[in-house]
């Protein structure tokens, strides 16, 4: 029997016992390394590009010598105006790729022992790192399409002559969304969200090729693909496969996006179920990679962000 990649030792190429027994300053030239890559860690200004430098040990902080703008390696970054250790912000982008499922933030406020409010945006401020890189991705060869409905529960009545069918859209909360998942055989995949699953196909045409061949199951909503693409569909109240023709693959997503909602955030839906969504599939496009791989990209990836300004100051506004 073949092994689970998960189960293999390539599978662990990072611990935070590594991470912590690496100590704050070589955390700190990580970040540099992560930070500035074309210079080797040497730091260039952020305001006016300039490469030179001067550099206030005592604060880790540095200074430009052109235009005497003073500035640090996380400044203009999603970690910008950061109070973590770079140990502890090193340690936490381990604890979250580390999460096969997703990791709450309840979890990593105990594992960084920091307040459940730092865990929490900090969190969310990953997750918007990892989605830079399906900025603009168009998908090509065999694409699967299929649709999830998160959110919007109603729980039932106590008595059973009070309860009413729920599968009805007159008896639901008007909450619930779709999330539509679209993915390559053996490449990349693409989530987003929209209120009914026949709605997504303005988004297929924008990010699907036209001589991709795209896999649907009978929903009526993918009808309108047949106009644009080589559509070929399966009936899953008959088979799941049909001539090869499936969406096993958005099927694989599906499962881990709802294991994610009931096993790890028990929550997923509202405002920033597209967070979440595109967590998910992060993860199952790099499922096959070392978990130090993951950690890295997760790293290079918060350093070339700029300012989140949707979490920056999350809980001031709220307050």
């Amino acid at each position: 029997m073949t092994q689970h990649f998960l189960l293999s030792a390539q599978a662990r190429s990072i611990s935070l016992k590594a991470v912590f027994s690496m100590g704050e300053e070589k955390a700190y030239e990580t970040f540099r390394q992560m930070r500035w890559p074309e210079t080797d860690g040497e730091a260039v200004c952020p305001r006016c590009g300039c490469l030179e430098t001067y550099d206030i040990k005592t604060r880790k902080r540095f200074k430009c010598v052109a235009c005497h703008h003073q500035f640090s390696v996380t400044s203009g970054t999603i970690f910008a105006a950061r109070k973590m250790s770079y140990t502890d912000l090193l340690a936490a982008i381990v604890i979250f790729v580390n999460g096969a499922k997703g990791v709450s933030a309840l979890q990593m406020s105990r594992d960084l022992d920091c307040q459940y409010k730092t865990a929490f945006v900090l969190a969310h401020k990953l997750r918007e790192a990892m989605a830079r890189e399906q900025e603009g991705r168009v998908l090509n060869g065999i694409v699967e399409i299929d649709g999830g409905y998160f959110g919007g529960h109603v729980k039932p009545e106590n008595r059973k002559e009070d309860r009413k069918d729920r599968r009805l859209k007159a008896n639901t909360s008007g909450k619930r969304q779709c999330v539509v998942i679209m993915r390559e055989r053996k490449g990349k995949s693409l989530p987003f969200i929209v209120r009914n699953e026949g709605d997504a196909v303005p988004y297929v045409r924008d990010h699907v090729g036209t001589l991709a061949t795209i896999y649907a199951d009978e929903g009526s909503g993918w009808d309108a693909l047949h106009a644009g693409w080589d559509t070929k569909r399966v009936n899953h109240s008959v088979a799941f496969m049909d001539e090869g023709v499936c969406t096993n693959q958005a099927e694989s997503y599906f499962s881990r996006l709802r294991r994610m909602e009931v096993g790890t955030h028990h929550h997923i839906a509202g405002p920033y179920l597209h967070q979440y969504a595109r967590e998910a599939s992060w993860r199952e496009d790099n499922r096959r990679r070392p978990n130090g791989t993951q950690a890295a990209m997760v790293a290079r990836a918060a350093m070339g962000s700029t300012i989140s300004r949707s979490w920056k100051g999350y809980w001031q506004r709220s307050a």
